[in-house]
């Protein structure tokens, strides 16, 4: 029996289970294995998607940094013919959150791997952001030196410019002001910035200024999850 793989994306916010698609219920309960990057955080989301999910019907598996062990684990699942969900932390698994390394070895081994429909907070924020989305990268985080970052910034703003692209990029929440801060020194008044936070959450926001119209106002996102997208102007 073939082995499908079901990438399952989890809710940005806890109580937001509006956003996730009810056929998602549906993929799981086809499943008998579960590779998730937390599971507790896994276990609580399925049960507040779906009361009827018997939990501990499944095998778990925890995504974690010993690839070799969890790939080992994989493939087993695949060779049996079982049916696999692989749940991120937050958001589509592969897509700035662990899974990749699962996906590709599903493609080596011929299983069916069907993506699921659900939030992605890179794709939500460009989408609301007003920048280009024909053009645009995700770099991930920026180098936590602060005279590294700078140069990072800079390389950013630059190629934003050379290819009329947006730039996306995240910070751990705790250094969000941080971030803010160096982005407002380094970068032209002209260029402009998208913040965006909390998204599907009752806090969300979304704006896009400026350098020089954000210099005018007052942030403060310490410890908010937020997506960075930058775009020269």
């Amino acid at each position: 029996m073939k082995s499908n793989v079901y990438l399952v994306p989890s809710v940005l916010d806890e109580a937001a289970t509006h956003t996730i698609p009810s056929y998602i219920i549906d993929a799981v309960k086809n499943c008998s294995v579960i590779f998730a990057e937390n599971e507790r955080t896994a276990r609580r989301f399925l049960k507040s998607i779906c009361r009827e999910i018997v939990i501990d019907d499944y095998e778990w598996f925890t995504i974690h940094k010993a690839e070799e062990e969890q790939k080992q684990h994989f493939r087993q699942k695949i060779t049996e013919g079982k049916n696999i969900a692989i749940i991120s932390e937050a958001g589509c698994p592969g897509i700035a959150d662990p899974g990749q390394i699962l996906v590709e070895v599903a493609q080596q081994m011929n299983a069916t791997v069907k993506p699921l429909v659900g939030p992605s907070s890179i794709l939500l924020a460009l989408m609301a952001s007003g920048m280009s989305g024909q053009c645009f990268e995700f770099v991930g985080y920026l180098p936590i030196d602060m005279n590294e970052r700078a140069r990072v910034i800079k390389e950013l703003e630059t190629t934003s410019q050379k290819k009329n692209s947006t730039q996306v990029f995240i910070e751990t929440p705790y250094r969000n002001n941080q971030m803010i801060e160096t982005l407002f020194k380094i970068c032209k008044p002209s260029t402009k910035i998208c913040i965006a936070s909390e998204l599907t959450g009752t806090n969300e926001f979304i704006k896009t200024k400026t350098v020089a119209d954000w210099k005018k106002e007052k942030t403060d996102f310490h410890k908010k999850p937020v997506i960075f997208l930058l775009m020269a102007g």
